[in-house]
């Protein structure tokens, strides 16, 4: 499973004081890694003025276009969480797609 974090350099304008896009990314890995350590899960950063594919494109628009707040945390296709991310709902996505927790 991969999740992506959509963001940029700097922070949303409602976020101002708030980690980067990139270091939220950091954390996110290492939250997941330490409560999923078996779990194939890549958290992946994708800029929102450089998008690599089609999904990619979407979500930048959408965040170019005020329609999401950055950093927006994104699997499957579905939305995960934006601007401040909270792990607890990151973890219950993941429960929900069946990765399992560290025991």
């Amino acid at each position: 499973m991969r999740l992506t974090v959509y963001g940029a350099d700097v922070p949303c304008p409602s976020c101002i004081h708030s980690p980067s896009s990139i270091e939220t990314m950091e954390w996110l890995d290492a939250a997941i890694k330490r409560k999923f350590p078996n779990a194939p899960i890549e958290v992946q950063y994708v800029d929102i003025y450089h998008p690599l594919t089609e999904e990619d494109h979407y979500f930048t628009e959408k965040i170019l276009k005020d329609e999401y707040f950055y950093p927006l945390v994104v699997a499957s296709g579905q939305v995960i969480a934006e601007g401040d991310p909270r792990l607890k709902t990151i973890f219950q996505f993941l429960s929900e797609q069946g990765v399992a927790k560290a025991e």
